[in-house]
């Protein structure tokens, strides 16, 4: 199959540090390419991929110190999908809402992959305006707030399995957090977390341009307080590998419709439990007592991490092998690509991944 990937142009794909996006991507563009697809990867000039890269911008955006409105680039990147459009069975959009008006003479297609929070009064009007595009949810969750759409299906995210090494044993004996300094994040939870729980915890984390007073007024007083809180900054897909494998537990202490929380999978791979708090996507993607705990509150989340110790990290790594793998969301997007190609209409098919599948565990 011919198969155009469009990406944002924020990060280059995959990215060197922070991006969710754009790695997913990259993790998707390179299984269809393994899998004998030919893949054509519009991104940034900067991005490495086993797929035709088209270059629509010589490095990726986050990274141009002359860049001042995204907008111009992206315009141009989807005048080069346009001129191309008629060479791919199916072009796949990971840029939001920015192509709608410019391909919808061939929407059907199209496929776009909402990567993003879908709960904002201004999504509403747009989407009844443009009903014909279909559309991929990544969590069932994440559909809640959305009008009546042409949903394609639901997909879940999916990492290489030889991405993260799995790790028999907590070498660090910390807590982790790993993310965004962000209010809807909740830093301040981990924190609480750790400090009631006796733990020490390692905050690796990006701090935005609109974070940062955030982190100047209410995280960076915090990490000063706490003797047993060490703030890493942002890390790299290698150093990643070691921060989530030699940790007891990753903390995911959320407080916002989270659409999928690509770092709980990534904990996962590594044979770490997750404790997360009971919001979005997360009893979707945590086995409750399997891969980790689902919690509502402080409280709970410190008497799970006892737990979440005592839980068999094989267990947790063989969870993710069951539910979240690059291969197996390649095949969801596969289906849902012949689906279009064959001319058949979107059916809103919810996608959930067998849970405990072949770990002997029950449902």
């Amino acid at each position: 199959m011919k198969i155009a990937q469009i990406a944002p142009l924020a990060e280059r794909v995959p990215p060197k540090l922070y991006g969710g996006t754009e790695r997913i991507v990259s993790y998707l563009t390179d299984e269809l390419v393994r899998q004998g697809h030919d893949v054509t990867l519009f991104a940034s000039g900067d991005s490495r991929t086993l797929a035709h890269l088209v270059p629509c911008s010589h490095v990726a955006l986050r990274l141009n110190p002359d860049m001042r409105d995204p907008i111009p680039y992206h315009v141009m990147m989807l005048e080069l999908v346009r001129q191309r459009a008629d060479e791919f069975d199916v072009l796949h959009f990971h840029i939001d809402m920015l192509h709608f008006p410019l391909v919808r003479e061939f929407a059907g297609r199209t496929v776009t992959t909402l990567h993003g929070r879908l709960d904002l009064p201004d999504l509403m009007p747009f989407y009844r305006t443009f009903p014909e595009f279909p559309l991929v949810s990544i969590s069932n969750d994440q559909r809640a707030p959305m009008p009546p759409v042409n949903w394609a299906g639901t997909v879940y995210h999916g990492l290489p399995a030889d991405l993260l090494p799995f790790s028999a044993e907590a070498k660090g004996g910390y807590l982790a957090f790993l993310g965004r300094i962000s209010p809807e994040k909740r830093p301040d939870r981990a924190i609480e977390i750790a400090a009631k729980a006796g733990m020490k915890l390692k905050i690796a984390a990006k701090v935005d341009k609109a974070d940062q007073t955030y982190w100047d007024q209410t995280i960076a007083p915090l990490v000063a307080r706490y003797d047993n809180v060490e703030f890493v900054g942002e890390i790299n897909e290698r150093e990643k590998a070691q921060f989530l494998g030699d940790a007891a537990a990753l903390l995911f202490p959320i407080d916002w419709p989270e659409p999928f929380g690509l770092v709980m999978i990534e904990a996962m791979a590594c044979g770490t439990p997750v404790i997360a708090f009971r919001c979005g996507s997360v009893p979707e993607v945590i086995d409750c007592g399997v891969s980790g705990f689902i919690v509502d509150s402080i409280e709970e989340a410190v008497e799970s991490v006892g737990k979440a110790k005592a839980l068999d990290r094989a267990v947790v790594r063989a969870t993710f092998d069951a539910r979240f793998t690059a291969g197996r969301m390649a095949a969801d997007y596969l289906a849902i690509y012949e689906r279009l190609r064959m001319g058949q209409p979107a059916n809103g098919n919810v996608y959930i991944p067998p849970r405990n599948a072949g770990l002997g565990l029950n449902a």
